[in-house]
């Protein structure tokens, strides 16, 4: 009835289901504001990271003042050569570590025992190289190309003014090939002096052949007056035995040097200072590996010269001039590749590439030779005898 108060157990139970109504719904409430602000800091986390550590601009020395061009190229430089330090670091910490080389080890891992070991025929080379020059003689033989660079040569710029036109009348290769015998490997003494520091291939050499070289010229007299007196010359110089020890040995390549940028401002420099030097320089072999050959000194040299001279009452085979003759080729031949003086050959790079790759017939072992990468094309009939032509100018004596 309406005024009327509702019994106590009736009014227990509205009291208790109200008083429930309203802690669910707080506590729904709170849990959903605590889900939206976990999100919603989460968010803000991710945000401020990628900004600031992905996007954001590397820090610099917090400094705001204004520097002068100069020096803002220089800490920029020197910001660049540490971050490619920091890149080399990172590249040859891939690279396996592995102790330091040395003669000893390579012996030892070749099961070469310098005192105990035999020394080797070099059958097996010796047919190589016969090939190889066999091979080199015909090419020499293709269109006269060996004539056509030696009359450039004798003929050169490096001709003194009192000799005529020099013409070359007879020419023979040979027909035999050196026989290396006796190889053996020796540690020598290295730069610094310790004796190991490289590895030395040393064999003997002997070569029974008749090489021959024939010319004819004019000798001038121009005084007092030009071509007061002419006197023909005929002379013809043949090789025909030559013993000795070769010694061969690989020289490895050294660290690079500066790039054309560094050194033309490091010569700037020292221009400017006056303390310019030559001692950094390198040649250009130094930057390859390169085949290191000369001869021992106790080397045999067979020289047979037969000279005519004069016109009408003519003087044969005259002493004076086979023994300068003979004279000139000795030194010429000490000069440049006799102990302690030798001779380098540039290595091309080993490592297989695609414009080096050839392809020969199959079940030819490679005899016939096609180029199947790129570059330019190879003749082996006379590839090199073009070759001997536009290089015969080069040739210095």
């Amino acid at each position: 009835m309406p005024g009327q108060e509702l019994p106590l157990p009736l009014a227990e139970y509205v009291n208790q289901h109200l008083s429930a109504t309203k802690q669910s719904s707080g506590s729904n409430w709170s849990f959903a504001q605590g889900f939206l602000i976990g999100q919603l800091s989460v968010i803000i986390v991710l945000s401020a990271f990628i900004k600031y550590f992905i996007f954001g601009e590397p820090s610099g020395d917090g400094s705001k003042t204004i520097l002068p061009s100069s020096t803002q190229r220089r800490r920029e430089k020197a910001r660049g050569r540490h971050e490619d330090r920091l890149l080399r670091k990172k590249r040859s910490s891939v690279l396996r570590s592995t102790p330091p080389l040395t003669t000893t080890t390579i012996l030892s891992k070749t099961f070469y025992n310098v005192d105990s070991h035999q020394p080797e025929t070099l059958d097996w080379f010796n047919v190589l190289v016969a090939q190889a020059i066999a091979q080199f003689r015909e090419d020499a033989r293709t269109d006269n190309a060996i004539l056509a660079s030696l009359n450039s040569v004798l003929n050169g710029p490096h001709k003194p003014n009192f000799v005529d036109t020099i013409k070359v009348t007879e020419v023979s290769l040979g027909e035999d090939f050196p026989i290396f015998s006796n190889c053996r490997i020796c540690p020598v003494e290295g730069t610094d002096g310790a004796v190991g520091g490289k590895l030395q291939a040393r064999m003997d050499v002997d070569l029974s052949d008749l090489i021959t070289l024939g010319i004819e010229t004019k000798l001038l007299l121009n005084y007092p007056k030009p071509l007061v007196a002419v006197l023909p010359v005929a002379l013809a110089v043949s090789i025909v035995q030559f013993t000795g020890t070769l010694s061969i040995s690989f020289v490895p390549s050294s660290p690079p040097t500066p790039t054309s940028e560094e050194s033309d401002s490091s010569n700037t420099n020292h221009a400017s200072n006056g303390k310019g030097s030559n001692s950094n320089k390198e040649s250009p072999e130094n930057q390859f590996t390169t085949l290191q050959f000369s001869f021992s000194d106790d080397y045999r040299l067979d020289i047979s010269v037969r000279s005519l001279v004069g016109s009408r009452s003519r003087l044969q085979d005259v002493p004076k001039i086979a023994q300068l003759v003979e004279s000139r080729i000795h030194n010429w031949i000490d000069e440049r590749c006799v102990e302690p003086r030798f001779q380098q050959i540039v290595l091309p790079s080993l490592w297989p590439r695609k414009k080096t790759t050839r392809e020969g017939p199959a079940g030819t072992g490679g005899s016939s030779v096609t180029v199947t990468g790129e570059g330019s094309g190879l003749n082996t009939g006379a590839g090199l005898a073009g070759e001997l032509r536009s290089r015969g100018s080069t040739v210095h004596t």
